[in-house]
């Protein structure tokens, strides 16, 4: 079965696909590409606020996941697509006299099933909320069909907008892997970065402009103290706790733009440095980086000073392009969700037991055509 993974992160610089051949067990990455987000369609993602602006970008999103798996050089037989996060509680908090989580990832399934003429699985997380989990981190599953290892301990990073481990013992058992979101990884790097250059860069490119400013020492240790750092895992995190009053909390401190990048992007490292001497119960002998981050040079150096004795790669090394992976692994789940199988790991979530997660949009009937060519072209948004 050709599968195309669909990935949009909390950053939301844009869409992830990979094309995803898998037969039985096995599975090889035909293609992989990114569609970055035109300016104003980021805009409106990281400031939505209405439920209007959430419904209309709901099908617009939709629209552009279409466009986005269009460009590949091949027609799928399934797209299995994350959607995007705007709002994400895995944790229950007190609402109208109850305890409930809470998350929402938009980019409608029926529009991407029109548009491609094929069958699509989306919403994967909110099963694994109603069996008590934390509805994240998904892709722990495929980290652990991809890098267990019979005699070494190994931590699979991937920083996005958000970072999170999957901390694997060796010759491990499902049972015994342990994932959880560290905290910050792009996300407020990001923001501060777009601050600092006036809207032309969304992202600090290979770590400039972090390499230019001083870190603050000070800050970063009140920083390190925030309470999520200190929560036992389960556990997950997104804009709630490291979105937009995080940054203009920095802001209003006055510290100079460039050496608030510096310190937040230690301050990344830090925090996955502190969650495996915190929370990981075994020796890791490798970390296998993924995620945006993995191409900042800054990140990088501050791990390898972090974690001395942890040989550091990325997934790259291992034949999984850095920027696909989470793409790669929504594929990989779309496709037991497809087999009716379960494909979260109670012991990243916290749920109660294995779910089959997601749901499935049928492709329109076989005798119907797709109800329009997909041609929406980004740069006119």
């Amino acid at each position: 079965m050709l599968v195309a993974g669909l990935m949009s992160g909390t950053s939301a610089d844009g869409i992830d696909v990979a094309l995803v051949e898998i037969r039985g067990r096995r599975f090889r990455v035909i293609d992989c590409w990114t569609v970055p987000y035109p300016r104003r369609v980021r805009r409106a993602v990281l400031e939505a606020r209405t439920v209007a602006d959430i419904a209309r970008l709901h099908f617009l999103l939709g629209e552009l996941y279409a466009a986005a798996v269009a460009r590949g050089p091949r027609r799928p037989d399934l797209v299995a697509s994350h959607g995007q996060t705007v709002h994400h509680e895995g944790r229950p908090v007190k609402f109208l006299g109850r305890r409930v989580a809470s998350t929402l990832q938009i980019g409608s399934a029926a529009v991407i099933a029109e548009r491609l003429g094929v069958a699509v699985v989306s919403d994967f997380r909110p099963r694994d909320i109603a069996a008590g989990g934390q509805g994240a981190p998904l892709v722990p599953y495929v980290d652990y069909l991809l890098f267990r290892h019979p005699r070494r301990g190994r931590v699979a990073l991937n920083i996005g907008g958000i970072a999170n481990i999957t901390a694997i013992p060796p010759a491990a058992a499902p049972t015994e892997v342990l994932a959880f979101d560290t905290g910050p990884g792009n996300m407020v790097i990001d923001a501060l970065a777009s601050k600092a250059t006036g809207g032309r860069l969304t992202y600090d490119r290979n770590g400039r402009l972090a390499a230019r400013g001083r870190i603050n020492r000070q800050l970063l240790h009140e920083l390190a103290r925030e309470p999520y750092f200190r929560r036992k895992p389960p556990k997950s995190a997104g804009r709630e706790q490291f979105g937009e009053n995080f940054v203009k909390r920095l802001l209003a401190g006055g510290f100079p733009l460039e050496d608030l990048i510096a310190t937040v992007t230690a301050l990344t490292a830090v925090s996955v440095a502190d969650a495996i001497r915190r929370f990981v119960p075994f020796a890791v002998d490798e970390m296998i980086v993924s995620g945006g981050g993995a191409h900042n040079p800054q990140i990088m150096k501050h791990l390898a000073a972090l974690l001395p004795g942890v040989a550091i790669a990325t997934s790259a090394d291992f034949g999984i392009d850095v920027d696909a992976k989470e793409a790669i692994a929504f594929a990989l789940l779309g496709y037991e969700t497809w087999r009716r199988r379960p494909a979260n790991l109670p012991s990243a979530t916290g749920a109660a037991h294995p779910v089959i997660l997601g749901d499935i949009t049928p492709a329109p009937p076989a005798r119907a055509k797709p109800s329009r060519r997909v041609s929406l072209r980004p740069d006119r948004l």
